[in-house]
């Protein structure tokens, strides 16, 4: 019994140091904390960061997350800025390659239209069934008179 609870208590010991194993090597993008030289472009390269969601935070844009995904990313973004790419282009490669999520603005689509008719929809339906509850309402009343 002894055996075992040591045995345990070294793969729960290896289990712990695992993520200090799965230390990323790689040395960090050229540009993920490194601005462009032209403020101009610059400004394009931060302008499209401040729309782009991390896929690892989620709930930042990449130009605030620390995240190494969203380093390489902007290093991304501002290489393609530097080599002539418009801000548009980029963010439709980023949508074809990691889907409509990645984006803060979401482009209406084939696959998308229902996530912006939906909330019409439902108030379409909550203002006819309000109509109809306030129509029954004041026909009661009238009949009470």
């Amino acid at each position: 019994m002894t055996r075992f609870l040591l045995l345990c208590a070294a793969m729960f010991a290896a289990l712990s140091l695992a993520p200090a194993w799965a230390d990323d090597t790689m040395p960090p993008a050229p540009y993920a904390n490194r601005q462009l030289d032209d403020p101009k472009l610059e400004a394009k390269a931060q302008g499209l960061m401040e729309t782009i969601r991390c896929l690892t935070c989620q709930s930042q844009s990449i130009a605030d997350s620390d995240a190494s995904m969203a380093g390489d990313m902007r290093s991304q973004i501002r290489e393609r800025i530097a080599a002539g790419e418009e801000p548009e282009a980029i963010r439709q490669w980023l949508v074809q390659r990691y889907g409509d999520y990645i984006t803060y603005t979401p482009q209406v689509t084939r696959l998308t239209w229902p996530l912006f008719a939906a909330p019409a929809f439902i108030l379409l339906m909550a203002a006819i069934l309000l109509r109809k509850r306030f129509r029954r309402i004041t026909g009661d009343e009238g009949d009470a008179a």
